[in-house]
């Protein structure tokens, strides 16, 4: 790789520092690919999560990056039209370091680019919010790290607009999530595919003994927790009862009970 390529991934790793924002997937000698992460806001104000990946060779900035653009809130169309408008703007930057100003200007006409494509905003909006909430339980093998692991998933969750909670019981760790079922998914994402504890030598690692235990739409007339928070539980008797308090007992029944 040219040094001006290798420069411009360390500005982008130091840019873009937030958990799963910047990442290299994979780094040959052909050539180096890049993810980056990002939000752009959609419908109502709300946000939509983009991932976009440069697929860097090793003649790179002199040759175009092969792109690919990928959302779990658009359809394949519509990741097709913004990756074809992302390589006309690639090409006004050849021969130059170019993935920041593509991220830059992704954010900035993402509205103009999609917006055709979308016909009913209303009607869309809608069907998300007929979706309901859901509730999905999680349970996590171990926790090396925990302060550098418990704040990750505040994050996320605050991002997504996640509620629920994050419970330690002993050795045994759940995360409780509730919201709209796309955030969710979009979590479960980032929760396998970014860095978020070390390994046995100290080295960060992706979370790989994750279990998802249950999901589930949350039954009519039963309120979603109000906010997201970390407790530990001294004894399995206060565990149970966060859950009836919820009325959650069965998910305790069916799947936690039988952890201990």
């Amino acid at each position: 790789m040219s040094e001006a390529a290798l420069e411009e991934i360390s500005v982008l790793s130091a840019i873009y520092c937030d958990p799963g924002e910047c990442q290299v997937l994979s780094s040959t000698e052909s050539g180096i690919t890049v993810m980056i992460q990002t939000n752009v806001r959609r419908i109502a104000e709300s946000e939509i999560r983009l991932r976009l990946v440069f697929d860097l060779p090793v003649t790179y900035p002199s040759c175009l990056p092969n792109l690919s653009v990928s959302s779990e809130e658009l359809t394949r169309a519509q990741c097709k039209e913004l990756r074809d408008k992302l390589l006309d703007q690639a090409r006004e930057h050849l021969s130059e370091p170019m993935i920041h100003d593509l991220v830059l200007w992704t954010q900035q006409n993402f509205n103009s680019v999609i917006g055709n494509s979308i016909r009913d905003e209303k009607h869309l909006l809608s069907a998300v919010t007929d979706d309901g909430t859901w509730t999905t339980l999680l349970h996590l093998d171990h926790m090396r790290a925990k302060n550098k692991y418990v704040k990750t998933v505040e994050k996320w969750t605050s991002d997504l607009k996640l509620t629920g909670k994050l419970m330690f019981m002993g050795k045994m760790i759940l995360i409780l999530l509730q919201g709209d079922r796309s955030n969710i998914r979009e979590y479960l994402v980032l929760q396998k595919t970014c860095k978020v504890d070390v390994d046995s030598s100290g080295k960060k690692c992706k979370e790989r003994m994750i279990s998802v235990l249950c999901e589930i739409k949350l039954p009519p007339g039963h309120k979603r927790f109000p906010e997201f928070e970390v407790k530990e539980y001294s004894a399995i008797g206060e565990l149970e009862s966060e859950f009836n308090m919820a009325g959650l007992s069965t998910l305790y029944t069916e799947f936690v009970r039988g952890l201990f």
